[in-house]
């Protein structure tokens, strides 16, 4: 009898180890196959110069590309980058064909109803662009009194201005243009003052517009970029935000805010 009560016992144990796995007992869904990271799948918009783009050797590159790439690392994992609909970035998500979108996204609260953010890590300003030795006393926006301001038709400051009569019916002209790049050769032959744009597009052109510089001054509200994850993908979020933190407070993320700006634009 005891021989047969052994074996039974045995069998007991062999079938309800076999159903009773890690792996069978796991939820399905974003939230828990983070446990294990393995890859993370970085959604783009990779036409975003010089958070997210292709290069002549049609490499994706790029300020984000670089810290996703460096947090990867701290995460012992593969990262990879794919161009995404960008009107179609909350369902990517959702969806899991991506597990985050690293990509100078604004957060706003329209997108956190539907995607989970990391904490802040970038200001998105619009600053003043002049050219090179013009003293014009700006130093603050209401000090574009008197000027002839451009910038982008359809953009952030022009929505700006156009909420602020009394700042914008100050200025001497306000021109508005296609695009900067147009903007910021009219501001070259001296035909503008100065152009407000979005400070991230506005230090890349300085790269090659070298009779220009920024100033540090602010007009209308800052936003604030964040890493985006699928709304209940917590334990993602969790580890890479650790991971964020550990190059911010070590100087790496400076390095590469550095390398693409030339100097650290990294909330602290």
């Amino acid at each position: 009898m005891k021989k047969i009560f052994l074996a039974a016992t045995l069998m007991l144990t062999m079938l309800f180890t076999g159903c009773g796995g890690d792996d069978a007992s796991k939820p399905a869904g974003n939230a828990d196959k983070s446990a294990d990271i393995k890859k993370i799948v970085v959604g783009l918009d990779d036409e975003y110069k010089p958070m997210g783009f292709k290069d002549e050797n049609n490499q994706i590159v790029g300020f984000d590309v670089d810290l996703a790439k460096e947090a990867a690392k701290r995460l012992d994992c593969d990262v990879e980058f794919k161009a995404i609909d960008w009107n179609s970035k909350e369902a990517e998500l959702k969806s899991g064909r991506i597990d985050v979108i690293w990509n100078g996204l604004d957060i706003t609260p329209e997108r956190q109803e539907n995607m989970l953010f990391s904490k802040p890590y970038m200001d998105n300003r619009q600053i003043v662009f002049v050219r090179k030795g013009d003293d014009l006393g700006i130093k603050t926006e209401a000090d574009l009194a008197g000027k002839a301001v451009g910038t982008q038709s359809g953009g952030t400051a022009e929505n700006y201005f156009d909420s602020n009569k009394e700042l914008k019916d100050s200025f001497r002209e306000l021109k508005t243009y296609g695009d900067y790049v147009s903007a910021f050769m009219d501001l070259e032959n001296g035909r503008l003052d100065c152009v407000v744009c979005d400070e991230i597009v506005g230090r890349e052109a300085l790269k090659e517009k070298t009779a220009l510089e920024a100033l540090d001054v602010t007009v209308g509200p800052v936003t604030e970029f964040g890493i985006a994850f699928a709304k209940d993908n917590v334990a993602l979020r969790d580890k890479v935000q650790k991971a964020f933190d550990e190059i911010i407070a070590d100087g790496s993320a400076a390095k590469i805010s550095e390398k693409w700006f030339g100097k650290d634009l990294l909330k602290k």
